[in-house]
């Protein structure tokens, strides 16, 4: 067996060192070959550099694993070799977990349950390796340490209080449990966004025409295509009964275009209804998708995770790599926001539902009216509707103007890669080249993935393919980034459409994708998006989102797919009129996630589900105005804070957005396209990747740090 896996490392195309990975020679096979060599190779080269020279019973006790002074460990002979080991493994796996996320067959599904426990017993056993950990204080206390660079001592100093966040100073039984429950919620958390994508495509719904009237034509076309494939391929569907209807599933394009603009309530209702109780005991079809054990168990897990590591709770545990430091901090900063934004969401309501009962015949509002009712007072009071814009949206188009605001911002040149030149996952994948400044530099490239599909999960997203890293030697591994979406495909010949809100999707992972290939540093542990606290990662991508509705960037970023018409001055006006349209409605429903998330976590006892979703009731009453689905079982879809790594941290979309809001006003200032804020915002923000604390960052371009008022404005709160 051993000789085996060796030889599978000549064609593995998960261990070859190729310009770009190799995703579609990527076999389920390959996976299990590829982790197991590799954490071997990586246990192998830790036992090898805590080794010294003089034999290991004179360099270390063998009872406490103290290693004595002479034992002498350096940058280069410690963190540098095990820098590089480590960036070996996060190349290959970060093919493996994207591939899960983007082409998740059944096959590969099962290799990666059965290779996940292989890697948390890895990470966890290397996270409590007390050798390892003196040996990085030896680092720390060595007369050298002062000459290092900053990113260098700051790598240190997080290594080591990450080794303390692994259990390194817990007792051996301790240990053992710590292991235990870090195993088992990898396992939970990955059973949770699997039912999860199953639920979202494994309910489907064949409508009338009769039910479909206000339904936008392109995806109509798409269902209608789907319905005929589907009928097609039914074996049980009697040739009689083959009439061509519309199959739509609960892919995101599909059902915001129901909850928009269907005018059947009874259709909207279904849709609402389906969405909502995603993965849970409700739906009878599907059982097995229900995750609301699972969620009892991710609590019970976490809980005690944080009483082992002596937190009193798991929001103490998760802040502690976070900008905001104490729990408190947290609940002041979402209830302070809340006062503003719920005093403007009680008049929005007031407006919404005499409108409805107005000019939509709905005298009580329901859930499935909310979002249809919204556009329809958007369009009364603006003279604008989401369908009016979108023809002036054409993705092509987007794209370039998007690249063309960052020219103009940043001085970036943005190419698109010939195909032949690499390998893709799927067909309609893309990559491009981003350079900087006037000798156009490289500094990177980025694939886009945008269209929603069958065995890809839903939502977008930016990921890291590869880490910014001066290898041993001094050659220089770029990075690389994944920009997912999942906008609706095109239908015939005509390019997708984008919403305004699908706009600010795209602006928003791009912005992530700057900040992940623009980083400077030359430390994997400094440059890797994923070593910076989520309530700062969530700035630059939301700094992105102001360019989507300024008169300069509209201009670039428009362009009739018809006549290639720019969006006119009339609907320019328009949509920066509506720009903050129930900005009350849309902040609470950020705050109700955000708090029910720290609240759940502040929790020092597990809770049943039961306990879970009144927890959720309570923090509705408290900020929520809108009616809920009593069949509301969100929570069992909730993959950020149950599967995306954002426990106790949701409210980092609503920090970010301060931050956002304030380094925005530098520019309003001076200019939205002002290329001397752009240059200062590069080097400042973008470049620093982790190297630095983010609020120093953020203090050497604003020159003062984060006021509320800024994204209270902003919002129009």
């Amino acid at each position: 067996m051993q000789k085996k896996i060796i030889r599978s490392n000549v064609v593995n195309p998960l261990l070859q060192q190729t310009p770009f990975p190799l995703f579609s020679a990527v076999k389920p096979r390959d996976v299990m070959a590829a982790v197991a060599i590799l954490l071997r190779r990586n246990e192998r080269t830790v036992t090898e550099l805590l080794r010294p020279k003089n034999g290991p019973k004179k360099g270390t006790n063998a009872a406490t694993g103290e290693l004595k002074k002479h034992a002498n460990f350096t940058w280069k002979n410690l963190i540098a070799p095990l820098e590089e080991s480590e960036d070996d493994f996060s190349k290959a796996w970060s093919i493996i977990t994207h591939l899960r996320m983007v082409k998740n067959t059944p096959e590969l599904r099962r290799v990666y349950a059965k290779v996940l426990p292989m890697v948390s017993r890895y990470f966890t056993a290397i996270g409590q390796n007390i050798r390892l950990y003196r040996a990085f204080l030896q680092v720390m206390q060595s007369k050298d340490y002062d000459n290092l660079e900053p990113a260098q001592r700051k790598i240190i100093t997080e290594t080591i209080r990450d080794f303390h966040l692994a259990g390194v100073a817990l007792s051996k039984e301790h240990k053992k449990h710590f292991a235990k429950l870090q195993l088992r919620l990898s396992k939970l958390t990955n059973k949770f966004s699997n039912n999860v994508l199953d639920a979202t495509y494994g309910w489907q719904y064949y409508a009338t025409p009769a039910e479909v009237s206000g339904v936008p034509s392109d995806v109509l076309t798409a269902a209608k295509n789907a319905a005929i494939i589907a009928q097609r391929q039914s074996k049980k569907m009697k040739r009689a009964t083959r009439a061509v209807t519309y199959l739509f599933n609960l892919d995101m394009p599909t059902y915001q275009a129901i909850m928009l603009f269907a005018d059947s309530r009874q259709l909207r209702k279904k849709f609402a209804v389906a969405y909502a109780t995603r993965a849970s005991a409700l739906r009878p079809h599907s059982k097995s998708h229900d995750n609301s054990k699972i969620i009892e168990e991710i609590i019970r897990d976490r809980v005690a995770i944080a009483a082992i590591l002596g937190f009193n709770n798991y929001a103490e545990f998760s802040l502690a790599t976070k900008m905001a430091k104490t729990p408190r901090q947290v609940i002041t900063f979402l209830t302070r926001l809340a006062r503003h934004a719920k005093k403007k969401a009680k008049i929005e309501l007031a407006e919404l539902t005499l409108f409805a009962k107005e000019h939509c015949g709905i005298k009580k509002l329901k859930p499935w009216d909310i979002t249809y009712c919204s556009e329809k007072l958007r369009q009364q009071k603006y003279c604008v509707s989401q369908e009016e814009l979108r023809p002036y949206f054409p993705l092509p188009r987007v794209l370039s103007g998007l690249f063309v605001i960052a020219n103009k911002l940043f001085g970036l040149n943005i190419c698109e890669v010939a195909a032949k030149k690499f390998d893709k996952w799927h067909q309609d994948v893309r990559l491009f080249a981003i350079y900087v400044g006037a000798t156009k530099e490289l500094r990177g490239h980025f694939y886009v993935d945008l269209y929603a599909r069958p065995q890809k999960s839903g939502g977008a997203w930016m990921d890291s393919c590869r880490t910014r890293y001066r290898r041993t030697g001094g050659k220089l591994q770029l990075p690389i980034a994944h920009l997912v979406c999942n906008f609706a495909a095109p239908v015939g010949n005509n390019p997708t459409l984008l919403t305004p809100e699908e706009l600010r999707t795209l602006f928003h992972e791009f912005g992530h994708c700057l900040q992940h290939l623009l980083v400077t540093a030359d430390y994997a542990n400094a440059t890797n998006i994923n070593q910076v606290p989520t309530d700062a990662v969530e700035f630059p991508s939301q700094f992105m989102e102001h360019w989507c509705c300024r008169k300069e960037s509209l201009r670039l970023i428009s362009g009739h797919y018809e006549t290639g018409r720019k969006l006119p001055t009339q609907l320019i006006e328009k949509l920066q009129q509506s720009k903050n349209f129930q900005s009350g409605l849309q902040t609470l429903r950020q705050i109700e996630f955000a708090l029910f998330d720290f609240k759940l976590h502040l929790k020092n006892k597990a809770q049943k589900f039961g306990a879970v979703y009144r927890l959720l009731k309570q923090v509705r009453q408290q900020v929520r105005v809108l009616p809920a689905l009593k069949c509301d079982r969100m929570l069992n879809s909730f993959e950020h804070i149950f599967s995306n790594g954002y426990a106790a941290g949701y409210y980092s979309y609503l920090w970010s957005k301060m931050l956002s809001a304030n380094a925005f006003a530098v520019f309003r200032k001076q200019g939205i396209l002002n290329k001397t804020v752009g240059k200062s915002y590069l080097h400042n923000i973008l470049e620093v990747g982790s190297s630095i604390e983010p609020m120093q960052a953020f203090e050497n371009f604003c020159g003062q740090s984060p006021k509320l008022e800024a994204l209270l404005e902003e919002d129009g709160l």
